[in-house]
């Protein structure tokens, strides 16, 4: 099974089952080398010493992605709430971007759902709803080792 996403005017919400328990899921997206093993998706790379985490409402997390073609972007986060281990909201400072995920539990694993609100207008895209949808993937993948 793959992700699916969906994009609504300014959201996108992505979709996944994952053959994980709800805790492994919650560590994969508070663990710097975790984030870095599943970020990037199928489009990025994230160069693990780039992953830092402050894992506290205030605080955040920030790293690099490198592109196919080697151009690097800086992403930073700061967190809003933390209720482990079943939802983080974060903001994305530049674009007022928030990104709620949700871990629930679903019989042999995790149903994880990534919605992101006030998309600003270049990620209301198809290629922007399949970049996250991949991204979930990866997770999976990642999850799986």
């Amino acid at each position: 099974m793959s992700a699916s996403a969906e994009l609504r005017d300014d959201e996108l919400i992505a979709r996944r089952h994952l053959s994980a328990a709800p805790e492994r899921v919650w560590a994969a997206f508070t663990s710097p080398a975790s984030i870095a093993a599943f970020w990037g998706g199928s489009h990025a790379t994230v160069p693990p010493g780039s992953v830092t985490v402050d894992l506290r409402p205030g605080g955040g997390f920030a790293l690099d992605t490198r592109a196919p073609d080697g151009a690097t972007r800086r992403l930073r986060f700061t967190y809003v709430s933390i209720t482990a281990p079943r939802e983080l909201v974060f903001d994305e400072p530049v674009t007022g971007l928030r990104t709620t995920v949700t871990v629930h539990p679903a019989g042999d694993g995790t149903h994880l759902t990534v919605h992101q609100r006030r998309l600003p207008p270049e990620l209301r895209t198809a290629q922007a709803a399949g970049g996250l949808a991949s991204i979930l993937d990866a997770l999976a993948a990642h999850l799986r080792h």
